[in-house]
């Protein structure tokens, strides 16, 4: 039987899935009427980002399992890659 993660994996194919995830950073600040979530991790040099109706206690140190694809953001002109996280999940 298939998991909700092996589902969306299999129907997206630009998702990636990754186990166990330490957690560097954990920032949160709000957007109008939403709150973006910054995830630094462990051995990637990228931002991971995500957004949520409240605040979310903080991951510093946790380590997690995330759903996420790859996009490019344009800040003061300049290209940077970010990872938008779909799904997250405390390990």
């Amino acid at each position: 039987m298939k998991s909700d993660v092996d589902k969306l994996v299999a129907k997206h194919a630009e998702l990636i899935h990754s186990d166990g995830l330490k957690v560097h950073s954990h920032t949160q600040r709000e957007d109008g009427d939403w709150i973006l979530h910054t995830l630094m991790i462990d051995g990637y040099d990228v931002p991971f980002k995500f957004k949520r109706k409240t605040k979310y206690q903080s991951l510093k140190g946790a380590k997690v399992n995330m759903t996420y694809y790859p996009e490019t953001v344009t800040v003061a002109g300049f290209e940077i890659e970010t990872m938008k996280v779909v799904r997250i999940k405390r390990y």
